[in-house]
């Protein structure tokens, strides 16, 4: 499968490094740095380009930037139509310390208004960026790390789905896109556990039903 990442920082760099390991054919872009895009594809025999160079050949976008950059990632990637776009993005104002949107909408909906004619999932935004080489290394295992999934294009959650499998996760579908609006706030909770208390970032969940 073709990918473009659409942000070269940890979470894209960290989940299109795993998905060139798959062998799905990964394009990095989006960073001041083009060197560090290099970089990157070189480690892991990807390729490195413009926005619109991961954009154009991609069966696939992984959106992956800080929330004060969406609107310039946007307008360099054009206006995704048909695209399957998955967002990893949790929308927080610049110190990274609140959310800037809820509880009556969410960065998902935002997206989705920005962008009407993509095919939107949002995705791995509860998963700590540093829980992907480990989860990666045990996905023999099981039972499997859950990634919450939300997403109102039922085709477009199956890509979603087999490309977190891959990466050794099991995806949990969660609902419509409009959960987005609690599946964010609880991205602050995972963020929270995962680097202000004990124990390191590497942080998975798993949630069960009792029967």
């Amino acid at each position: 499968m073709k990918i473009g990442i659409l942000g070269s920082g940890l979470m894209g760099s960290a989940i299109g490094r795993h998905w060139a390991r798959c062998g799905h054919d990964v394009t990095f872009s989006y960073s001041r740095d083009p060197q560090k895009l290099e970089r990157l594809a070189r480690g892991c025999g990807g390729a490195s380009g413009t926005v619109a160079d991961a954009v154009v050949e991609a069966d696939v976008l992984l959106l992956a930037v800080h929330w004060s950059r969406v609107e310039d990632v946007l307008r360099q990637a054009g206006d995704l139509k048909g695209k399957v776009v998955l967002n990893c993005c949790v929308p927080l104002d610049p110190t990274d310390t609140n959310l800037v949107l809820g509880p009556t909408t969410s960065g998902a909906e935002n997206l989705a208004q920005m962008r009407p004619g993509a095919r939107w999932v949002s995705c791995f935004n509860t998963t700590p960026s540093e829980s992907f080489a480990p989860v990666f290394a045990r996905r023999e295992t099981t039972p499997r790390p859950q990634v919450l999934v939300c997403s109102d294009d039922r085709e477009a959650q199956d890509v979603a789905e087999s490309l977190i499998t891959d990466l050794g996760f099991e995806p949990l579908a969660a609902g419509p896109l409009r959960t987005a609006r609690f599946i964010e706030p609880f991205a602050m909770v995972t963020a929270e556990l995962a680097y202000d208390q004990p124990g390191g970032p590497a942080l998975t969940y798993r949630f069960e039903k009792l029967r």
